[in-house]
């Protein structure tokens, strides 16, 4: 049998890979939208989720069995083949981009044989990457045109326009990263980022010579919220315009693949905006300066579990007396295995860069909470007369930064 697993290895290693990554993105997304609904609950001075299991745990599962029994009708006069291939296509897509995704940089080791914390390794992953993001405004305009009816076909129209705009700023935004790094893939982009000046401010490419990607990082974030359809920019479901948008015809788990494509592409993209511009895995501390952010993990596992113990013996219910301090002892533990020795510097790449991919997510479900929303007309010009040509001048100056001690070389001769 292990001969059989050696020799298999090439194969079977990434079909296990893509396995856990799925269930572990899938279950990322439906606590996402819990934590989401808690968030914007605070906000807003509400509950949120509290009644399906303590704290409301078990609401993502209550919802995702309501998505499976739900009753799921198709409209008379579809395209039946495209209306029901458009929400798979959606999901698939937003799927498939997270497989470039470098999640650390020390390889899983099984035996003799070693892995990266990744699906792949390509040596243009960013450019795969963009290639197959774009591809996701097929997704939307199959919806609304197979649905057979003038409100989907008018969202998804309307969508394919928003999403097509802001994806050339999107990808102008990144074009002084690439300059600076004078690379496509991922990980050398993180290496790139090394090093701290003065030992305390990162060399992330946000602050990097010779020009900082301040103004990149601005136009590459709001353009990615346009794209991930969220507000301000969520006019493809915008209920209050177009009933539903794009997906108005829709329902059951045929939307739910819809809903789980755009949490999906939000995780994708706030891995993104962290690699490339925020130092990927690389701590903000330097080891040398601040020795005990190598224990970070194992202090925020443990303190964090050591909440939801006490939180659980406070807890109202019988369930929650029960489920959360059990939760709490495992992320206990789970703290304590990340303060072993052959752990504790494999952990920190994962837990540096999935710490900055949470504070995106969080600030995604900070601006639902808080901002209005824009109308179609405002949003268009947005894109087109501040935000590309703002992208195109980021372009323009990082390259003559690049080139100016040259210039003032060739002066001086």
């Amino acid at each position: 049998m292990s001969d059989f697993l050696t020799a298999n290895a090439a194969v079977l290693v990434p079909l296990i890979k893509v396995a856990v990554l799925l269930f572990i993105l899938l279950t990322a997304v439906a606590y996402i939208t819990w934590l989401e609904r808690k968030v914007v609950a605070h906000i807003q001075s509400r509950w949120g989720p509290e009644r399906v299991g303590p704290h409301g745990l078990l609401q993502p599962l209550a919802d995702g069995a309501k998505f499976l029994l739900k009753e799921d009708p198709t409209p008379a006069g579809v395209d039946k083949f495209v209306y029901y291939f458009a929400p798979f296509f959606a999901l698939a897509l937003a799927l498939t981009s997270i497989t470039v995704i470098p999640f650390g940089p020390h390889p899983i080791r099984i035996g003799d044989f070693e892995t990266p914390l990744s699906i792949t390794e390509i040596d243009i992953s960013l450019l795969f990457l963009f290639a197959i993001t774009s591809l996701g405004v097929y997704g939307v305009a199959l919806a609304g045109w197979a649905s057979n009816s003038k409100y989907p076909l008018l969202g998804g129209l309307r969508s394919a326009a928003q999403m097509v705009s802001y994806e050339l700023a999107m990808t102008l935004s990144v074009v002084g990263v690439l300059l600076v790094a004078g690379t496509f893939n991922l990980r050398e982009i993180i290496a790139a980022q090394q090093g701290h000046y003065w030992g305390l401010v990162p060399k992330w490419f946000l602050f990097a010579a010779p020009l900082p990607q301040l103004v990149g990082f601005l136009c590459f974030f709001t353009a990615a919220v346009a794209e991930t359809n969220r507000v301000p920019f969520d006019l493809p479901e915008a209920e209050t315009e177009l009933v539903a948008g794009f997906h108005t015809e829709y329902s059951s788990f045929k939307f739910a693949m819809f809903f789980m494509a755009e949490y999906v592409s939000m995780i994708t993209v706030s891995c993104l905006a962290t690699i490339l511009f925020f130092g990927g895995w690389l701590s903000p501390l330097p080891p040398a300066t601040y020795p005990i952010a190598k224990y970070l993990p194992t202090l925020v596992l443990a303190g964090f579990g050591l909440f939801v113990f006490v939180d659980g013996i406070r807890y109202r219910t019988v369930a929650g007396k029960i489920v959360l301090p059990v939760l709490g002892a495992a992320l206990i533990a789970a703290g304590a295995i990340c303060y072993l020795p052959g752990v504790v510097d494999w952990v920190q790449g994962p837990f540096w860069l999935l710490g900055k991919v949470f504070l995106f997510i969080f600030f995604y479900m900070w601006m639902r909470g808080t901002l209005p929303r824009f109308r179609y007309d405002q949003l268009m010009s947005f894109g087109w007369k501040f935000l590309f040509p703002l992208a195109l001048a980021n372009v323009v100056l990082t390259s003559l930064a690049m080139v100016w001690p040259e210039i003032l070389r060739v002066v001086a001769r």
